[in-house]
């Protein structure tokens, strides 16, 4: 059976400042997919939970990618929810909705989307891997440890079909007239790939492909925020789905790949960089600076239906990712204002630092 899983992803408001959703505005979203999306047939199956500030809708269809009827049910839940985020005073309410107008496609109007359509396995087994505080090429570094080293994942030569490779498709996102893509196979230009995946401010993975089988593993969103603003709104928040066991990749072999607490762009003001912390789901952003963080939401499918989930990230070993995490960002935040602590200008030009850096350029002179 063919289904399609969509994740879409925004902050449409949170409890004093960038911290949670409101439970109110939680069963708001809730009980709009459902009244909606379940009891009118357009969905299968749904799952509403939040990273942070960031409430996330998984859904599963059978209407494909892209589908306008899929997309415009989450944007009017998210903008029903905005409703009571602004009655209740939340800070930020209604932040990721960029425009308030659909328009036939929820890509560019400000919420993250991750999709994926396939052919269902008889078990299948997916994860749902969100982001707050941070961009779209966090999930770089991961997926290239998982999908290219060998010595972090070793299903890479376990794994008869894994052996035989993937392809990879990275977009840039500094180009804004369209997308433009890349698409490079492993192993044999994982050169190529790391030259671009080592700045994930502009280069981030935005699907991957099996090359034993042809399908689809994982969907990642790439949406800038700054790019349909103009300025600086808040981070980029990536959401990603990931189908996991065989043919592909296991479980315990993607969630290991966030055991390094790499560093990401991030935290409160998308100024500095800090390392990704994986947490439990439904986790408040942290009070320390936002540190960026990251969760994981495993299940189980049958027909669409979500028949059984598990948090990822739950974990005693990742305890100590917590901790490691801290002390990364602890070290980070010591340096201060300056570089490499603080990003580099290209991601610092959408805010007032960069409108006073233009003034006292204008000061400079030129000695003879």
């Amino acid at each position: 059976m063919k289904i399609t899983l969509s994740a879409i992803k925004a902050d449409i408001g949170s409890i004093g400042g960038h911290t949670k959703p409101s439970e109110e505005v939680l069963t708001t979203v809730k009980n709009f997919v459902k009244k909606k999306g379940i009891d009118t047939g357009l969905l299968i199956d749904y799952y509403v939970g939040h990273t942070g500030d960031d409430i996330c809708i998984l859904s599963s269809h059978t209407k494909g990618v892209n589908n306008e009827e899929v997309h415009k049910l989450c944007f009017d839940a998210f903008m029903e929810a905005t409703k009571i985020a602004k009655e209740q005073g939340l800070y930020g309410a209604g932040q990721d909705l960029l425009k308030t107008s659909f328009s036939g496609n929820i890509k560019g109007l400000g919420p993250g989307v991750a999709e994926l359509e396939f052919e269902e396995r008889p078990n299948e087994a997916v994860m749902l891997i969100a982001a707050d505080k941070t961009e779209p090429g966090a999930f770089n570094v991961p997926m290239y440890y998982a999908f290219v080293e060998v010595s972090r994942s070793p299903g890479l030569i376990l794994s008869e079909d894994m052996r035989k490779g993937v392809t990879v498709t990275i977009l840039d996102g500094q180009y804004t007239e369209a997308d433009k893509v890349i698409t490079l196979k492993t192993p044999e230009e994982y050169i190529e790939m790391a030259s671009l995946l080592f700045n994930p401010h502009r280069w981030m993975i935005e699907s991957i492909h099996s090359r034993s089988n042809g399908q689809q593993i994982a969907a990642l969103s790439t949406t800038r925020l700054h790019n349909i603003a103009g300025r600086y709104v808040g981070k980029d928040d990536p959401v990603m789905i990931i189908r996991v066991q065989r043919p592909f990749l296991a479980t315990e072999e993607i969630g290991a790949m966030f055991k390094y607490a790499h560093y990401v762009a991030g935290d409160t003001r998308g100024s500095h960089n800090m390392a990704l912390m994986p947490v439990k789901l439904n986790s408040p952003a942290s009070v320390y600076y936002c540190n960026p963080i990251v969760t994981g939401l495993y299940f189980s499918m049958r027909n669409g239906k979500f028949t059984a989930m598990g948090d990822a990230f739950d974990d005693p070993v990742f305890d100590e990712v917590r901790r490691l995490a801290a002390h990364k960002s602890f070290a980070m935040r010591e340096q201060g204002f300056v570089m490499p602590a603080m990003l580099p200008m290209e991601e610092i030009e959408y805010t007032i630092l960069a409108d006073k850096i233009k003034e006292l350029d204008k000061r400079f002179i030129i000695r003879k």
